[in-house]
């Protein structure tokens, strides 16, 4: 145990950041008001938390860790304003907790990084997300079609939201020290998403696939994922306005919205 604190526990990917400037940096990128609730993520030994709760109306922290959130608990007892939830994040009811309009930070566990992501995009969006990841999540994130780093993920993310890469964070401004690289991103929903809700699950298992096969042309890409004829796949492709010998990594969020459209007429 670490000045008073619980002890890290390695289950649940804990990385404190300690770091003033930085943790002030986040909080900058999700621009919070007095009007605002905010929705944190983990919030930990509470050090982003004493940020949000003086410049926020509201601040739900979602804490996994019995012992953190007990010692939390205490900690902001005294402020009307904050309430701290024990329980995993992606077991609660976010909007049910905070409402219709919210904004969601944290410093997000590395090996549940993309299911969080994935929370986070489910109607009703929060007005604004930013979350602490690794590196390497970040840059696939926000990366565009045909660069080394877009992939599923990408799409999966720009469907519904645009992504702003705000910085990176070194690893020795967590105690303890992660093995990589972390950097802070920022989620704003699509005033049009690409992909109706009602359809994103679909367009997820979609997409996934598509880049398991992401070094073949998309007409063997087609005919492999959904069964069909050269004929048919051709036929979609054309009407989507995709040539049939482009790959998964060079076609854009909206191609793939395109495509996916016209195969849910054929469904």
């Amino acid at each position: 145990m670490a000045r008073g604190h619980p002890p890290v526990l390695k289950k649940y990917g804990q990385h404190f950041l300690n770091d003033k400037k930085i943790l002030g940096a986040i909080v900058d990128a999700l621009s919070p008001t007095p009007t605002d609730t905010v929705v944190e993520v983990g919030p930990g030994r509470g050090s982003l938390t004493d940020i949000l709760v003086e410049r926020s109306g509201r601040v739900f922290g979602v804490e996994i860790d019995r012992a953190l959130a007990e010692q939390l608990g205490k900690k902001y007892a005294g402020r009307s304003n904050v309430q701290i939830v024990q329980g995993d994040v992606l077991e609660t009811d976010l909007h049910a907790l905070a409402g219709s309009d919210f904004l969601l930070i944290g410093n997000v566990p590395y090996y549940i990084t993309t299911p969080i992501v994935f929370k986070a995009l489910e109607p009703p969006i929060p007005r604004r997300s930013v979350f602490l990841v690794q590196r390497e999540v970040a840059e696939r994130m926000a990366a565009k079609a045909d660069t080394e780093a877009y992939g599923a993920l990408s799409v999966n993310v720009a469907a519904v939201a645009n992504v702003d890469h705000v910085m990176n964070v070194p690893a020795g401004a967590f105690q303890p020290p992660p093995k990589v690289e972390s950097a802070v991103v920022r989620l704003t929903p699509r005033q049009t998403p690409l992909v109706g809700r009602e359809s994103l699950p679909a367009f997820r298992v979609f997409v996934q696939a598509a880049f398991g096969l992401r070094r073949k042309q998309m007409l063997r890409v087609l005919r492999t994922v959904r069964g069909i004829s050269p004929e048919e796949a051709a036929a979609l492709l054309e009407r989507a306005r995709i040539p049939p010998a482009a790959r998964p990594e060079v076609l854009t969020p909206e191609d793939f919205s395109r495509l996916f459209g016209e195969l849910r007429t054929t469904d």
